[in-house]
């Protein structure tokens, strides 16, 4: 199944996709959240669709998508999980998985304007597979204990600044990864039973020159190995999103210009649909400041 939110931002319609139609599901959850997700609440969309209980949402492809989780409470990201994407940043690949994360206020709508931080110059794009996580998950035995644990997949763009990233990081990288709106999200959550994660396509473009183009099968570390190990170290939460790192191809490499404003950048994942963002000034009409590094060696 698919499940989608749609409408205005803080207002979304939870609805399934049947083919081209959108059924209204506000007759069993109020969102696609991890309540939802945890409660048995696929299950009895799954039920509803079949005895055809579901009202057929009116005007849906003419409405805003939304992300097609309700904000979760982490996301949790796997760093350099492709082999080429590490050597492209100038690293070995890891021995082990890399974790760093996102505020949950960067997950957006899949077609959202995205604004590029004041003082950014290497805002960068990301491609990858997310996980949604199902139920509570803490120190599983096995990866193969990992997949009962997910609840589908979406279409992630892991936004970047580069520069906040890694010279203004102190050696972490979150502050390159957490602007609001640094992680557009969907267009759908596609049930584990639709999705081969082991062998998707990949593909990003910037102003529709392509970018990245892989495959979920050079993952150095799968999906269930990313949960299970993660599952080592921290406690995850039903609609929690995992995002499981992204291919070569992005501006980092130094092949590629980063993000202006106006750029349009379009992300996509085979069975899961793509996305397409705006990029735009940090604030309309107002010129940028110096970079948060150089504000900082002023005052020292």
């Amino acid at each position: 199944m698919r499940f989608a939110r749609l409408g205005p931002a803080d207002g979304e319609t939870p609805v399934v996709f049947a083919g081209d139609t959108a059924y209204d599901l506000r007759s069993i959850t109020p969102d696609i959240d991890g309540a939802f997700l945890a409660g048995g609440g696929v299950d009895q969309v799954r039920a509803a669709l079949e005895s055809g209980a579901l009202p057929v949402l009116d005007g849906a492809d003419e409405l805003r998508i939304g992300a097609p989780i309700a904000r979760p409470s982490a996301v949790v990201c796997i760093g350099m999980n492709y082999a080429a994407h590490a050597a492209e940043s100038g690293s070995a690949p890891p021995e082990i998985p890399i974790m760093f994360l996102k505020t949950p206020n960067t997950v957006v709508g899949p077609n959202d304007d995205v604004r590029i931080p004041r003082g950014s110059t290497k805002t960068d794009w990301e491609v990858e597979l997310g996980v949604v996580i199902g139920e509570r998950t803490s120190y599983l035995d096995s990866p193969e204990d990992a997949l009962g644990r997910i609840a589908g997949f979406v279409t992630a763009n892991d936004v970047s600044e580069r520069d906040f990233q890694m010279a203004a990081s102190g050696g972490q990288w979150s502050k390159g990864k957490c602007a609001p709106g640094f992680n557009p999200t969907g267009p759908w959550l596609v049930t584990p039973d639709e999705v081969d994660a082991g062998a998707l396509r990949l593909r990003s473009w910037v102003n529709g020159e392509p970018r990245q183009d892989s495959s979920t099968a050079d993952l150095i570390f799968d999906v269930a190995t990313v949960i299970w190990h993660l599952s080592q170290y921290l406690q995850l939460e039903p609609g929690d999103l995992v995002l499981t790192g992204t291919p070569e191809g992005v501006a980092l490499s130094g092949r590629f210009p980063y993000l202006a404003p106006g750029d349009v950048c379009e992300v996509e994942i085979e069975g899961l649909g793509r996305q397409r963002q705006r990029f735009v000034d940090s604030v309309p009409g107002i010129a940028p400041s110096a970079k948060p590094a150089e504000a900082l060696g002023a005052r020292a």
